[in-house]
């Protein structure tokens, strides 16, 4: 299965493709799609749309796992990331790959086996898991690669499993 995780965002968007089975894992790809600071937040994301759906192209991912929202203190650049997220849950729609979405905690709790770890923890295991030489630059890239793994990890669990419907229009 190939897994394409998402790191939302609007100036930098991460991404990292794995490919798992059977509890083996392998990176294949990983990087971040960025905008310019300087450029309006609408046409950001329209440049938010065209890479993602043209790396969803070149990737051809089974599945896509993406970060859920957590608000701390800044709503004005939350609402911002909602906005890229926004756009990163319609290219996937369009390209027609099943989405699931996964808080912090759970992406922690799948790869390091603690809910509550921090950050440095789950790139340290992120790097184990994938036998990468180093952790995965920039830290975007390296969040996605979690949410990879947190979905290959999750998804072939024997605990009872929600899966998307597919829609017939």
């Amino acid at each position: 299965m190939r897994i394409l995780g998402i790191d939302p965002g609007y100036a930098t968007i991460g991404f990292g493709l794995i490919e798992g089975e059977r509890g083996q894992y392998k990176m294949v790809t990983y990087g971040a799609i960025t905008t310019s600071a300087g450029l309006p937040l609408s046409k950001r994301l329209y440049q938010i749309d065209r890479d993602m759906e043209g790396l969803i192209g070149q990737l051809k991912p089974d599945a896509i796992s993406i970060e859920e929202l957590f608000f701390n203190t800044n709503i004005t650049t939350g609402i911002a990331v909602a906005h890229g997220r926004g756009v990163l849950l319609c290219a996937a729609e369009r390209c027609g790959v099943p989405l699931y979405e996964y808080t912090p905690g759970q992406v922690k709790m799948a790869v390091t086996g603690y809910g509550k770890a921090e950050k440095r923890q789950v790139m340290d295991m992120t790097k184990r898991l994938l036998k990468l030489t180093k952790v995965p630059r920039p830290d975007d890239a390296a969040d996605a690669l979690a949410l990879a793994l947190c979905h290959a990890r999750s998804f072939t669990s024997r605990l009872p499993q929600i899966r998307p419907e597919k829609e017939t229009v």
